[in-house]
């Protein structure tokens, strides 16, 4: 009998490859889109692929999905919470509103889908959570604040989850990669230039160094870093390990992330500090050449 998995923000980039990895192994994937162009694409890379309209932030989309794969199946084997996007600004200045658009989709996004469809992966002997968290959980990166604490929450709840969870067997899995190539941070980066139109005139003044040297970093990052299809591998050997670890670091940064966070905070603020006012001169250094 073949697993139904839902990964949802399987538009491109990590969800996308992850949806096409697993169904070539033979589970049936249930891709979340929000477009229909997105889900034509989808549904063509596989027979086992079944596209389905999912909005995080929606209770009624959230419900409406839930409906749809409820009427196909009884039973979930596994949900891949991948929609995410990554917001910027200092916090000094940072409007209250971008906080919770972050939170609405990296945390309440999460929650909603998993407390949904809970339910049907009661009616599996083995079922399991798999978050997509990221190196910045670890809260060393300065002015990306609003993504770091998002993927931080998103740990901790679902941590909480699985040790009050009475749902026998059930495993929740945080992945944190390091730095990968995929759209979000080219999206990520066009809004959170949008974003410094809420700045104030001091605000904009300000930070303006530090901004364009970060959005220009941000879109570097669409061509460098490990290829979405490696994460895609992991998320398929979470799925075949009987005892799967409750979190996985992937790439050299993420494992760096996770040790130097681990400094007093007073060196890891130096650190932090110095670094980036270093690049920011370098950054400038180049263009004045």
């Amino acid at each position: 009998m073949k697993k139904n998995i839902l990964i949802t923000g399987a538009s491109s980039g990590l969800g996308k490859a992850t949806a096409k990895k697993l169904a070539d192994e033979g589970y049936i994937v249930f891709a979340g889109v929000r477009k229909q162009e997105d889900k034509e694409t989808l549904e063509s890379l596989s027979e086992n692929i079944k596209a389905i309209y999912i909005d995080v932030t929606s209770d009624e989309s959230v419900q409406s999905a839930y409906e749809c794969i409820s009427k196909e199946t009884d039973s979930l084997y596994a949900l891949i919470n991948n929609a995410g996007i990554a917001l910027a600004g200092p916090v000094e200045y940072l409007p209250i509103d971008i906080l919770k658009k972050q939170f609405d989709v990296n945390v309440y996004g999460a929650i909603r889908t998993a407390q949904k469809f809970l339910p049907l992966m009661k009616n599996t002997d083995d079922s399991r959570i798999i978050n997509m968290s990221s190196m910045a959980s670890y809260g060393i990166f300065p002015f990306i604040s609003p993504y770091c604490v998002s993927k931080k929450a998103l740990d901790m709840f679902f941590n909480s989850l699985l040790i009050e969870s009475k749902i026998p067997n059930l495993k929740i899995i945080s992945i944190k990669p390091g730095v990968i190539k995929t759209p979000i941070w080219d999206k990520s980066a066009s809004e959170s230039e949008k974003n410094l139109e809420y700045l104030c005139e001091e605000g904009k003044k300000k930070y303006e160094k530090e901004f364009d040297f970060l959005l220009k970093n941000a879109r570097k990052n669409n061509e460098k870093g490990h290829e979405a299809f490696e994460i895609a591998n992991l998320v398929s050997k979470i799925l075949k390990a009987k005892k799967p670890k409750l979190s996985y670091n992937f790439g050299l940064e993420s494992y760096f992330a996770r040790y130097f966070s681990l400094l007093p905070q007073k060196v890891v603020n130096f650190i932090i500090k110095k670094g980036l006012e270093k690049k920011i001169d370098c950054n400038i250094i180049k263009e004045s050449k």
